[in-house]
């Protein structure tokens, strides 16, 4: 079995904006929160595709 090691700070970047993105989109003031909620949905996308690519390398492929 292959780990695409390399994929592994998408996983750490994702889970930031998450981290960040949610407790910021209930505690800042609009239009703020906007940008504090899309970067918590960008979190989940690339945590998402960080581990699909550090479990599967070759599925884009």
């Amino acid at each position: 079995m292959n780990i695409g090691y390399q994929y592994i700070i998408l996983i750490i970047a994702g889970m930031a904006g998450i981290i960040w993105g949610l407790p910021a989109a209930h505690r800042l003031k609009s239009p703020y929160d906007i940008g504090a909620a899309l970067a918590a949905l960008a979190g989940v996308v690339v945590t998402t595709l960080g581990v699909l690519l550090t479990f599967i390398p070759n599925f884009f492929r």
